[in-house]
């Protein structure tokens, strides 16, 4: 069974220690949450077992329980099975074998989601404020929604009109168009951050969390206004690790949830979410002639292959005429 908290100088829990690896290896925060939570309903699903007493038929059974009782998807019992096997690899340290039947899904490939034009501009009608400021920048330069939130102060070039995206998908750095027409409104967004910001500081706070160790590097560097969160959340956060009281960004949640609702009440049907606007960016982009290549770069595709799906989103429907309409 596992055990309860050890004390200093014992070894950690086992997901504490998953965690640190996973940190060490600088996953990103979404994969440590995902990779932790599959790991322990794994563990909870064997009675709470340790894992060091369970193998490959173990995890077979929780796979297949994924896939047959819970009806998860394909890329979520892969997403699963990869965790577990991280865990196996690197803090049990034990091979497992892919014999008997456990192996990964092959993932069926599905066609994203993707806005039109006009569904796009009455989706972000039916936004305000700082949230409808988020969408239009999800539409016009294509990121993900957590590296819009993700954002600092200093990596939006209004000189050179882009913006970097910092340690995106794999840790890669890119750099996207920032449109044209948000330019007004990210500055004077930006302002009202500063005041906040300087208030904070003000009140004996306004640091915020670095990314590695740039806060033992570059001392003072979490009070610069360069490194604040462009969408900086309303309340403070207390990281214990660190002993930091700082303002993370707006929640995924809060974006998503209201999307959900303009979605919804500009009597749109599709399924839609904030990554849709990333769909359809590069949809509309390739769609006004834009080549493939530089969408790709835009996107941060490692390979082109990824990109093209929404070559096959634009084949669908555009250009092809039904038979139909020539005879009626």
């Amino acid at each position: 069974m596992i055990t309860a908290s050890p004390q200093i100088g014992q070894k950690p829990k086992l997901l504490d220690e998953v965690r640190s690896i996973l940190r060490t290896a600088h996953y990103s925060k979404s994969t440590e949450g995902s990779y932790t939570s599959w790991i322990k309903q794994f563990i909870i699903f064997n009675n709470k077992t340790h894992p060091e007493t369970l193998g490959a038929e173990e995890i077979k059974k929780f796979i297949t329980y994924l896939a047959n009782e819970r009806n998860v998807s394909s890329s979520t019992q892969n997403q699963a099975l990869n965790a577990i096997l991280f865990l196996y690899k690197n803090v049990v340290k034990k091979e497992i074998d892919f014999v008997g039947g456990l192996k990964y899904v092959k993932r069926i490939k599905h066609l994203p989601v993707v806005f039109s034009r006009n569904e796009a501009s009455e989706i972000i009608k039916n936004l305000e404020g700082t949230i409808k400021l988020i969408v239009s920048l999800l539409y016009g330069s294509g990121m993900r929604l957590g590296e819009v939130l993700s954002l600092r102060v200093k990596d939006i070039d209004f000189e050179m009109n882009h913006i970097i995206v910092r340690d995106g998908k794999g840790e890669q750095d890119r750099i996207t168009v920032l449109p044209q027409k948000l330019i007004p409104l990210l500055k004077d967004h930006i302002r009202k951050v500063k005041n906040l910001h300087d208030k904070d500081l003000k009140d004996g706070l306004g640091r915020t969390k670095l990314p590695y160790a740039l806060a033992k590097k570059y001392v003072n560097a979490d009070k610069d206004f360069g490194w604040q969160y462009v969408f900086p959340a309303s309340s403070f956060v207390y990281d214990k690790e660190n002993k930091l009281k700082f303002r993370y960004h707006i929640h995924e949640s809060v974006i998503q949830k209201a999307v959900k609702r303009a979605v919804k009440s500009a009597g749109i049907v599709k399924p839609g979410s904030p990554h849709s606007f990333r769909h359809s960016f590069a949809t509309h982009l390739l769609d006004s002639g834009q080549d493939i290549r530089t969408v790709q770069e835009l996107l941060g595709h490692k390979s082109v292959k990824t990109t093209m799906v929404y070559t096959h989103v634009l084949k669908t429907v555009m250009g092809v005429k039904s038979p139909l309409d020539s005879i009626l």
